[in-house]
């Protein structure tokens, strides 16, 4: 499949000065939101998402009789910013495609978080969407990631997704919404220390052949990410531990500015 806008220059260059295999400029900051247990802003090129994690704790009575006796249920709420999204439509909490967003991030995450620590409650993973140039579903995924560990949640490895397509028979990865508009494209989503795939997501048709190619570079992207994503949440909680070793009143003074 060709595509109709042309995507790559002679030079092989993408219309944002990317190589085919670069990625874009990633921002992870800590700050934490409001009562949330664990909270973050991601930021993967002009792709900006904030997730906050809330949890564990004993479900709410509307919903008991969706819990397990011998797990923790997981509850996903995505939320999109009427001034961050290219669209003039404004999507509520029921629309389909968020919907289907935060059930995509949900089964990802099922297999991942040790869920059987927390019976009989619930772990609520809140994404609102501040700003959107493609990407989507890997920022809400390599952001809940992170989010979950910065409120202690027990991980049996980290998630790390990203976009890759096809234009022409050249692979993409971390693909823009133009990208992602024009060509084929896959989601893939990783968890790097054990080599499994937690994630394969495709709205569009895929040669095989090509799917293979798209497929190996994207997990070698995981990879990449990963040690991004995990030399930041070691860097926070080194600055965490710097903050209890200078005193109790030095940590919640500082806690408070931030």
């Amino acid at each position: 499949m060709s595509s109709r806008v042309e995507l790559l220059n002679a030079g092989l260059l993408r219309s944002d000065g990317r190589r085919p295999y670069e990625l874009r400029t990633l921002a992870i900051n800590f700050a934490p939101q409001g009562t949330a247990d664990g909270s973050i802003t991601y930021s993967h090129g002009l792709t900006q998402v904030r997730v906050s994690v809330l949890g564990p704790h004993e479900s709410k009575p509307g919903t008991r009789r969706e819990t397990f006796h011998d797990r923790a249920t997981l509850n996903v709420e995505v939320q999109l910013a009427p001034f961050g999204v290219g669209e003039r439509r404004r999507r509520g909490r029921g629309d389909k495609r968020l919907l289907e967003l935060a059930a995509s991030i949900k089964s990802t995450f099922e297999p991942v978080v040790q869920t059987h620590l927390y019976p009989r409650s619930t772990i609520d993973i809140y994404i609102h969407v501040l700003q959107l140039d493609g990407g989507l579903l890997p920022a809400c995924i390599n952001a809940s990631t992170l989010a979950l560990a910065t409120a202690g949640i027990p991980l049996f490895d980290f998630v790390c997704a990203i976009s890759g397509g096809v234009y022409g028979t050249q692979p993409l990865l971390d693909l823009t919404t133009v990208e992602e508009n024009d060509v084929p494209s896959v989601v893939v989503g990783v968890m790097p220390r054990t080599g499994r795939v937690t994630l394969v997501q495709m709205e569009t048709r895929l040669h095989m052949d090509r799917f293979e190619e798209v497929f190996r570079v994207a997990c070698d992207a995981g990879k990449v990410l990963w040690s991004e994503m995990r030399d930041a949440l070691r860097e926070r909680t080194g600055d965490l531990v710097d903050k209890l070793e200078a005193g109790p009143g030095t940590a919640v003074k500082e806690a408070e500015e931030t």
